[in-house]
C-alpha cells in the first residue's frame, strides 16, 4: 500500500489513540461478560475466550471515533463498542467451524472449537450474538431514548442476519470453485464485512439523538468504502502475509478456490481498488471537517495495516 498519503507526524498520536481505543473496550467486554466460574462455567469460559484478548478491534475503534466526530464521549459508547465487537466474536466462532471455514488458528491461538469442543463453540457464538442484542436493550449506562435503542437494535440485527453477515457467508460457502464477476464479489463482501462495519459506525453516530442526516449519510458513504477496502485488504494479507503476522493460517481461501479480489483482479489492480476506496472514504468525510480526522487515520490504518 502507498503509506505515502499519511502524515507521520500525526501517527504516534493515532497510534495512542488507537490503542485507548482498544484498551476502552476489552475493560467493557471484560466486566460485562460473565466470569469464566459462573455456571454454567464451560460455556462462560468459552466466550471469553473467544472475545476477550484479541484482535484489532477495528469495529469498536469506528464506535469510538464516530462517536467522537458527533460528539459523544467515550462512555456513552461502551455499549455499542461492546455489541459490535460481541457480533463479530461470535461470526468468528462459526465460521471457523468445521461446517464453515474449518480452521485451527485464530489470532494467534487455537480457535475456540480447538480450545473446547465443537458443541460448546456453537453454543458460545449463539450466546455471544444474542449478548449483543441484550446489552443494547438493557445496559443502564447507554443512556438513550427506548427509540434510539430499538433504531440502533434493527440496525446491528440487520447487519448479522441475511442481508448482512449471514448472507454474506451463504454466498462465500456457495462460491467455492467458482468464478464470480466484480460485483457479485463484490455484494458478497459488502453483506460479509460491510455490513458489521457500516453498523459500528452509524452506531457511534445514533449515540446522539441530534445528528443531522447529512452527516449520517456521510458516514453511511464512509462506512461502505472502508468496509469493501477491509475486505480487499484482507485478500491481498492472505496471498502476501505470513501465519506468524497474521495469526491464522494464510493461503486458505486459495487453496478451497474461494473467490477473492487479487484472483480476480490480479495483486496490483486489488491494491489500487483499495486505494480508490480509501480516497473515496476521506471524500466522503468532508462535511465532518476536522472532527472526521481520526476517521480518516482510521481508513488509513484499515488498508495499510499488516495483520
Amino acid at each position: 500500500m502507498n503509506s505515502s498519503r499519511r502524515n507521520n507526524a500525526a501517527l504516534p498520536a493515532f497510534a495512542d489513540r488507537l490503542k485507548r481505543f482498544q484498551a476502552r473496550v476489552e475493560h467493557a467486554l471484560d466486566t460485562r461478560l460473565l466470569s469464566a466460574t459462573a455456571a454454567p462455567s464451560h460455556l462462560h469460559a468459552a466466550m471469553r475466550y473467544a472475545t476477550l484478548e484479541g484482535g484489532k478491534r477495528v469495529r469498536a475503534s469506528l464506535v469510538y471515533a464516530t462517536g467522537e466526530a458527533v460528539g459523544a464521549p467515550d462512555s456513552a459508547l461502551d455499549v455499542p463498542a461492546c455489541a459490535v465487537e460481541l457480533i463479530h466474536a461470535y461470526s468468528l466462532v462459526h465460521d471457523d467451524l468445521p461446517c464453515m471455514d474449518d480452521d485451527d488458528l485464530r489470532r494467534g491461538k487455537p480457535t475456540c472449537h480447538k480450545a473446547y469442543d465443537e458443541a460448546t463453540a456453537l453454543l458460545a457464538g449463539d450466546a455471544l450474538q444474542s449478548y449483543a442484542f441484550e446489552i443494547l436493550a438493557n445496559d443502564p449506562t447507554l443512556m438513550v431514548s427506548a427509540a434510539q435503542r430499538l433504531r440502533m437494535i434493527a440496525l446491528l440485527a440487520q447487519a448479522a442476519g441475511s442481508h448482512g453477515m449471514a448472507g454474506g457467508q451463504a454466498i462465500d460457502l456457495a462460491s467455492g470453485g467458482r468464478e464470480l464477476a466484480l460485483p457479485q464479489l463484490e455484494n458478497m463482501h459488502r453483506r460479509k464485512t460491510g455490513a458489521l462495519i457500516r453498523a459500528a459506525v452509524l452506531l457511534g453516530a445514533l449515540v446522539r439523538e441530534d445528528v443531522a442526516e447529512a452527516k449520517l449519510k456521510a458516514l453511511e458513504d464512509y462506512s461502505h468504502a472502508i468496509g469493501l477496502a477491509f475486505q480487499i485488504t484482507d485478500d491481498i494479507l492472505d496471498m502476501e502475509g505470513t501465519t506468524e503476522t497474521l495469526g491464522k493460517n494464510t493461503g486458505v481461501d486459495r487453496a478451497r478456490g474461494k473467490p477473492t479480489y487479487p484472483l480476480l483482479l490480479g495483486l496490483s489492480a486489488a491494491k489500487a481498488r483499495a486505494n480508490a476506496l480509501h480516497a473515496e472514504a476521506l471524500e466522503s468525510l468532508a462535511p465532518l471537517g476536522d472532527n472526521g480526522s481520526v476517521l480518516a487515520e482510521l481508513a488509513g490504518f484499515i488498508i495499510e495495516r499488516r495483520q
